[in-house]
């Protein structure tokens, strides 16, 4: 598999831990930010092939950084999942509206995650690298 970088932007050092311990070992580079301010920081100096980002953030919502990131041009062709609890019909409209791709809720099934994640890189692939 090419090697493919990956950005998740969640608060939670469980969740971080838990999508760097299932995608590492398939290969994925992965780079964490624990907050909106340092995701979009990553995703303009290291151009990921996706980005994994939560809704719920301390310091700007997902939504915000999501929008962000769309207006840039940097950063506009990568694409964004929204990996949120938040998974209602309008939340999901918000995340559409803010330029994210799809969603995953959480919490996630850790086996089938991989297979989602090369899935989304499937479809949402760009040639931003």
């Amino acid at each position: 598999m090419a090697h493919k970088k990956i950005l998740l932007v969640d608060d939670a050092l469980f969740n971080r831990r838990l999508v760097e311990t299932v995608l590492r070992p398939q290969g994925y580079e992965l780079l964490l930010a624990e907050n909106a301010q340092e995701g979009i920081n990553l995703a303009i100096c290291e151009r990921p092939d996706l980005i994994l980002m939560d809704i719920q953030l301390p310091d700007i919502d997902g939504y915000m950084a999501a929008k962000v990131l769309k207006s840039r041009a940097e950063t506009r062709a990568i694409p964004i999942i929204a990996l949120t609890a938040s998974t209602s019909p309008e939340d999901i409209r918000r995340a559409t509206e803010a330029g994210c791709a799809d969603h995953i809720s959480k919490p996630f099934n850790a086996t089938a995650f991989p297979a989602m994640i090369a899935d989304f890189l499937k479809r949402y692939a760009t040639s931003n690298n």
